[in-house]
């Protein structure tokens, strides 16, 4: 039946979002090794609005524990050097007049494992959204059951439903194993 069909798709292309929002999330978690994502929820006042970091600045990562930002202006130096610090992303901001350098600090055993523990909230965040997805197709599919669908179309279709499901969640385990080594690697 196409209306299951279009649930299925509908659903599976959630899922994805939530996938990618995950990986977002997880990318601003650092695991100690440098990395320009890490400062991507930080903005700042340029010319009368609020604007990425990434729109008023190039940033680099020349080895595994720096980061080297570079406005286009020079004159907003100072604007980003006080967005960094008022971001609350942990680094303390060293600036030459030209760039700004951040020291990447390694981290303490006891910071991976917080670290660990923040990706892992944020892998349970992701299996619960995949699993309102889940709930949400099953719903609408459901639903069909009033319209004249048979209770076999019914079935396959939620049976599919938790293929679907069950497939995503165990990318989100995958990836969590990934974000944890990652974090857990001296």
């Amino acid at each position: 039946m196409e209306e299951i069909e279009f649930y299925l798709e509908d659903a599976k292309e959630t899922m994805e979002g939530a996938i990618k929002h995950l990986n977002i999330e997880l990318a601003k978690i650092r695991a100690g090794k440098a990395s320009p994502q890490m400062l991507d929820g930080i903005r700042l006042e340029y010319y009368g609005s609020l604007s990425p970091l990434n729109n008023v600045a190039s940033i680099t990562t020349p080895d595994p524990r720096t980061i080297v930002i570079k406005p286009f202006e020079r004159k907003i130096i100072s604007d980003i050097e006080r967005a960094i610090i008022n971001s609350n992303v942990g680094l303390s901001p060293a600036n030459d007049g030209e760039v700004i350098r951040l020291s990447i600090p390694p981290l303490t055993e006891e910071r991976r494992k917080e670290l660990a523990k923040k990706s892992k909230a944020e892998v349970e965040t992701a299996k619960v959204n995949i699993r309102n997805i889940r709930q949400d197709a099953n719903n609408a599919i459901r639903k069909l059951a009033k319209e004249g669908a048979s209770e076999d179309l019914i079935k396959q279709g939620e049976e599919r439903v938790q293929k679907i499901t069950d497939g995503f969640i165990v990318k989100v385990d995958q990836i969590y194993l990934a974000k944890e080594k990652d974090i857990m690697e001296v």
